[in-house]
């Protein structure tokens, strides 16, 4: 099939054009976020291919994935007329837990009888009000790094983007106390200047914005992954580092619950509790290596790339044949 996607989760993006199909990506000029294009920093096959709006309109398209709400009349228009959901089957994907009002959010997608909205896990899809949409879940699935964990270093590692602006969302007042139990290596966009922010010395809480293709083997020199968020959607950064043999050390919010089993690392509601593990592996070596082997095998059977395009194959099915 010839698939149309938006490039806006890199990461995401990287496991589902895995699958055997064509993948149609916009692309603008300005490469801003409505015409990406092809991703630079991660490794997506041949079957994906840029094309311009122009291009789209004579495009035999099979099927429309949208993930945002203006998508839907981009496409339209860029299709030459062409409705997603009525002249072309679609899909929306939701990447997100709600904000706002949560036990009340409406989804853009709600009370549609024209498209299936696919989650990304079962936390989302039961708080997100769907109405009448019919809905699924399709869990992440990750292309495998292979075990690279050494620990050699007695540091966490937290991977967030924007943890200034992001705040208590992503949990970055949790930090000082946390720092208090190893130093902090803290990967993503915009993260510079956070040692100073929270007023600790550069020592306990360092700054890296690596190229995703250098991030995993940083990632894996840490002692263990440490997952502050309190209210996101479940990081692909976690499930990355649990492929990696990484023990994890995570609040107990949203998905994490169900992404991590017991073995694997400590989960919890109470931060204290979370330093007091992260404390335990950087004297404890071996017992992070352990876990760390239970993290990876979990994540292999759960978030593995075979069961992730399996379950897009039997939806892409269900949806071209309805």
């Amino acid at each position: 099939m010839k698939i149309l996607i938006w490039h806006v989760h890199g990461s995401w993006t990287t496991a589902f054009v895995q699958g055997p199909h064509t993948f149609l990506v916009p692309v603008l000029p300005d490469r801003g976020p409505d015409g990406r294009g092809r991703a630079e920093t991660f490794p997506w096959p041949d079957s994906v291919h840029e094309v311009t709006p122009e291009q789209l309109a004579d495009e035999d398209v099979d099927l429309v994935v949208l993930q945002r709400p203006h998508e839907e009349e981009l496409a339209r228009r860029w299709l030459g007329g062409r409705r997603p959901g009525r002249d072309v089957p679609a899909v929306y994907l939701e990447h997100n837990a709600p904000d706002g009002n949560v036990p009340d959010t409406r989804h853009p997608a709600a009370d549609r009888d024209d498209l299936v909205l696919v989650h990304v896990t079962h936390f989302n899809r039961l708080f997100w009000d769907a109405g009448s949409t019919r809905t699924t879940v399709i869990e992440h699935g990750i292309v495998d790094p292979g075990h690279r964990w050494t620990g050699e270093l007695p540091h966490a590692a937290v991977v967030v983007n924007e943890p200034v602006r992001r705040g208590r969302f992503v949990g970055t007042d949790l930090l000082p106390d946390l720092a208090a139990a190893a130093p902090l290596d803290v990967f993503g966009m915009r993260t510079e200047g956070l040692a100073g922010h929270l007023g600790l010395p550069p020592g306990r809480c360092r700054s890296h914005e690596l190229p995703q293709e250098e991030l995993h083997s940083a990632m894996a020199r840490r002692r263990c992954y440490l997952h502050p968020v309190r209210w996101t959607s479940l990081g692909l950064s976690l499930l990355e580092a649990m492929h990696l043999g990484m023990p994890v050390v995570a609040l107990a919010t949203t998905e994490v619950t169900e992404a991590v089993p017991p073995g694997a690392g400590t989960v919890s509601t109470r931060p204290e509790v979370l330093a007091e593990a992260v404390r335990a592996y950087v004297h404890e070596p071996a017992a992070a290596a352990e876990d760390g082997e239970r993290a990876r095998r979990a994540a292999l059977n759960r978030y593995g790339l075979k069961p992730f395009l399996h379950s897009w194959e039997q939806l892409f099915e269900e949806v071209t044949h309805a």
